[in-house]
C-alpha cells in the first residue's frame, strides 16, 4: 500500500475505484484518492470508537 502526504497508508484499490467512476461516464481527479481514503478512515476512527463505548472489542455493522 502506498503512502501519502498523510503518512497513512491507503485504504483503497485506487484502480478498482477509478473502474467504478470511469463506469458512471466520469473522470477521477488525481487527489480524489487519497481524499477517500482519509474519510475511510475517520468513518473507522468513528466507529472505533462507538465500539469502545459500547464495551466491545468487536467492530460491527452497526458501529459504522
Amino acid at each position: 500500500m502506498a503512502k501519502k502526504k498523510s503518512g497513512k497508508e491507503s485504504l483503497v484499490v485506487a484502480s478498482k475505484v477509478r473502474a467504478y467512476i470511469r463506469g458512471k461516464k466520469m473522470m477521477t481527479s488525481a487527489d480524489a484518492i487519497e481524499a477517500l481514503s482519509n474519510r475511510i478512515y475517520c468513518i473507522l476512527d468513528c466507529a472505533c470508537e462507538r465500539t469502545k463505548a459500547n464495551r466491545r472489542s468487536t467492530l460491527k455493522p452497526q458501529d459504522l
